[in-house]
């Protein structure tokens, strides 16, 4: 048999390694962002409530502001605007997941496996893991930014239809082709600088800590590598990346959701640093927390799920464990 009837005969995780992991994750991903999505949404809308810069330009003025927190607030999106509301931009939620997780999760193993050098059987640098968490969460969020803004922008149609503003984008394609001629291809990577900032710290919380997690486990315990090990990791790294990714998930969102000159500049905020120094002017610090709660118990059941259907599929497919 010649090399290449070989390897055309090798299976396709063997033959393509790369393109199948993407595939894999992107898949896994999509799975536990429909499932969670509503918490999503969730915590968007509690993340803009009490906007200071918005009360300083008048754009809410004589208007309260409705602290209902996180089960009311998911609840009233119910009953206000329908439960189907609770998915309102879940369609580029998984968009941006199929770009996003499936780079991130191909850029890690990458690094951690060629760049850094781990080792089977032997315990990895924590600082390593940290780095190439953290690059390829950078990486990852950078290229998958354009379907992250347009699920921020959707995610608010709801709440300007009940305030009697006329809705910006008829579904998802509208969105991207508005956004595109308002603000030409830069406009499309509106807030991208806290967004891979955010995406950073998440992944040094998320990636770093199961990886570090799982197989700090498997050398130091009698845990094997199995559902058990996965849902301890997981749970770790939900918390983790709940931790340190909400301040900048909030400077992220607002610096997405506001609103812009026809040179795509935006009318509240210069930049992610003046975001987050009105915010704790205007608000407090813990004003960074908003929405922690849907955010961490989001995170939560999305790592969860995610990690456990990838190392599932993994398995199933033939692919060495992550």
């Amino acid at each position: 048999m010649s090399p290449a009837e070989e390897e055309r005969s090798l299976p396709l995780p063997e033959r393509w390694p790369r393109a199948s992991k993407f595939a894999l994750s992107a898949c896994a991903a999509a799975v536990a962002e429909l499932v969670t999505f509503p918490l999503d949404l969730t915590k968007t809308r509690l993340q803009i409530q009490g906007e200071a810069a918005v009360r300083r330009d008048g754009a809410a003025a004589g208007q309260a502001v409705p602290y209902r927190g996180m089960l009311r607030t998911a609840a009233g999106i119910a009953q206000e605007e329908g439960v189907r509301k609770l998915w309102q931009g879940a369609t580029p939620a998984v968009y941006r997941h199929i770009v996003y997780t499936g780079v991130r999760m191909v850029t890690y193993e990458h690094l951690r496996d060629s760049v850094l050098g781990r080792a089977e059987g032997e315990n990895f640098p924590l600082w390593k893991a940290v780095v190439g968490g953290m690059s390829a969460g950078a990486i990852g969020q950078f290229f998958a930014s354009p379907t992250d803004l347009v699920k921020v922008q959707m995610q608010m149609e709801g709440k300007r239809k009940l305030e009697g503003k006329p809705l910006r984008f008829r579904g998802v394609h509208h969105a991207f082709l508005k956004i595109l001629s308002e603000g030409g291809v830069r406009g499309l990577w509106a807030g991208w600088v806290p967004n891979v900032q955010r995406a950073a710290l998440v992944n040094m919380g998320d990636l770093t800590t199961y990886d570090s997690v799982k197989h700090f486990l498997l050398l130091n315990t009698t845990l094997v590598d199995n559902s058990v090990t996965h849902s301890v990791s997981s749970a770790c790294s939900g918390l983790v990346a709940a931790v340190l990714g909400t301040p900048a998930d909030v400077v992220k969102t607002r610096i997405m959701n506001q609103p812009r000159d026809k040179q795509g500049r935006g009318l509240l905020y210069k930049s992610s640093m003046d975001c987050l120094i009105q915010t704790v002017q205007g608000e407090g610090f813990m004003s960074l927390y908003k929405g922690f709660i849907p955010t961490w118990m989001r995170m939560a059941p999305w790592s969860l799920v995610f990690w456990l259907t990838y190392e599932q599929i993994r398995r199933i497919c033939g692919v060495s464990s992550f």
